[in-house]
């Protein structure tokens, strides 16, 4: 089993610098390739890795999908890792991921373990409740789940190829989010299923300066208008959806309920917000 390791980058060279140093050890055998995909800058950025068997793509529009795309066509891979570039991963992630569909045949497509890198709560304070990190975590044992977290999934390639590359209009440089739910809809409807690897570990990085409420209202918000391109919601339902969250959100802040409530509700009315803001196309 070859596998392929994709990561999307967008200027953010120390960190993938340390991702790609937490998968060097794992990168020796002549079964693993790692992919950088790099867009969005207007040249690509110095990479020396020692050992590692790595490609280096550079697109200098932006588009988080569209360089995905790219190496998924140049990947040899029978599996497709893809992970962030604001990660680390935990040692054996590799071994685990490949343990993963070697043992699971039932499964396209996995579901990674993700957990911060330090505790947020110390790190940034009760404003940690706005910093939105990918956390994924449903415990220890392999389980079915409805989705991939684009921070850490992983695919068959056969199951890629059978229903296509990610939606371009989607995802960072583009819309800005959803495009793995929109490819793990696409994977559910033509039969495939989706598992959690609890062994296939990484760490995300806490970076107290992405937590404000201005930040996580605009991507919520973001999230709402990307849903509307790729899902199909009436008027009458957003409207709804819209007047459910003020609801909410009123009721939370009336009963004084804690940061923690209120930052749920406020996300869920910017979501309701933004398919609002989708409604026009």
């Amino acid at each position: 089993m070859k596998t392929s390791v994709i990561v999307a980058t967008h200027n953010r060279a120390d960190s993938i610098r340390r991702l790609i140093a937490s998968l060097a050890p794992e990168l020796t055998t002549g079964t693993r390739e790692i992919i950088v995909a790099e867009n969005g800058t207007p040249a690509p950025m110095e990479l020396a890795v020692e050992g590692a068997p790595l490609k280096h793509l550079h697109e200098p529009r932006a588009g988080k999908c569209r360089i995905q795309n790219r190496a998924i066509a140049q990947a040899s891979g029978e599996i497709l890792v893809f992970l962030d570039d604001d990660l680390a991963v935990a040692p054996g992630y590799l071994a685990a991921a490949e343990d993963f569909f070697d043992t699971h045949r039932e499964f396209a497509a996995m579901k990674g373990r993700i957990l911060a890198a330090e505790d947020p709560d110390k790190k940034v304070g009760p404003m940690a409740v706005y910093l939105d990190l990918p956390i994924a975590d449903h415990g220890e044992e392999v389980i079915e789940v409805r989705g991939v977290l684009g921070a850490n999934m992983a695919f068959r390639a056969s199951a890629i190829k059978q229903v296509g590359p990610f939606d371009e209009r989607l995802g960072p440089g583009a819309c800005g989010h959803e495009e793995e739910t929109e490819m793990s809809q696409r994977l559910r409807r033509a039969g495939f299923r989706i598992g959690y690897a609890p062994k296939a570990l990484v760490y995300h990085e806490v970076d107290e300066t992405r937590a404000t409420r201005e930040r996580f209202i605009r991507i919520s918000r973001e999230r709402g208008r990307c849903r509307m391109l790729h899902e199909k919601h009436s008027a009458a339902d957003v409207i709804l959806k819209n007047a459910i969250a003020q609801a909410r959100l009123r009721i939370a802040q009336l009963t004084r309920a804690g940061l923690p409530r209120i930052a749920r509700e406020e996300r869920r009315l910017a979501v309701a917000r933004g398919m609002f803001d989708g409604l026009g196309g």
